[in-house]
């Protein structure tokens, strides 16, 4: 309750000060649907992409939870990305130190768990793009290896990466939960960049704005997973892993 409804909030907060909250709701949002898919999901290379096909295709309401879960992930980093050019225009990371690390953390927890996820489906862009990027990290004595299982991308390496990307967003939603600790425990900033006793209760002021926002983003959300998405996906991930091809 200290946290949700008491907590005091400045009185001169703007739009852009909601967008921590998005993030915390696509991220619960990306947790629901992932558990959803995963019940229909198989990390075997032989049958990965097919898996995929089948829920797309076979499955009640299938394509659209997966349209949300590849949706969402957007909107994910999109909020991050703006909650984290309001905290630099502010200059929150000089006096809101720890918050500003444990987000920062976050960040780059997001981005392995979104580059996990993308090599899920096993298609060519999933497939070369493992390949590529874990080729980057090639420089780090033993880290390949380990994550791979071997030293390519293989049916383990598959198996690894949907353990990672299943449990790497709940550790998020830890490091959500410190994040907000830090940030009330420090007191939130304003766009005034000072001080100001000109505050009000978390519940209604600032919960009943965070709602409106995260309406409209749902919406947005709906609406680019019916009928936008496809025209933003690689055409190249809709074709079973050819290791002698390359997109």
């Amino acid at each position: 309750r200290a946290h949700l409804v008491f907590y005091r909030c400045a009185l001169n907060l703007n739009s852009s000060y909601n967008f921590g909250f998005l993030v915390a709701m696509t991220f619960v949002l990306q947790i629901i649907t992932g558990i959803t898919l995963a019940f229909r999901y198989t990390s075997e290379a032989s049958c990965a992409f097919a898996s995929v096909q089948h829920l797309v295709r076979e499955v009640a309401a299938g394509w659209e939870f997966r349209m949300l879960h590849a949706t969402t992930a957007s909107f994910v980093f999109l909020c991050i990305l703006i909650h984290m050019t309001r905290g630099l225009y502010n200059w929150s990371y000089s006096y809101l130190t720890t918050a500003w690390m444990s987000g920062l953390v976050l960040y780059l927890l997001t981005i392995a768990t979104a580059f996990l996820g993308y090599v899920l489906p096993w298609g060519q862009m999933s497939f070369w793009g493992a390949t590529v990027i874990t080729n980057l990290l090639s420089p780090i004595p033993y880290l390949v290896p380990w994550l791979l299982g071997g030293y390519y991308v293989s049916d383990v390496t598959l198996k690894r990466f949907f353990v990672l990307h299943f449990i790497l967003p709940f550790i998020g939603c830890i490091i959500i939960v410190l994040h907000i600790f830090y940030l009330h425990l420090n007191g939130s900033s304003n766009p005034a960049g000072i001080d100001t006793a000109l505050k009000v209760a978390f519940y209604p002021h600032m919960l009943m704005t965070d709602a409106k926002c995260l309406s409209y983003l749902i919406g947005l959300i709906f609406l680019q997973a019916a009928f936008g998405l496809m025209e933003l996906s690689h055409p190249d991930n809709s074709i079973p892993v050819n290791r002698f091809v390359t997109p």
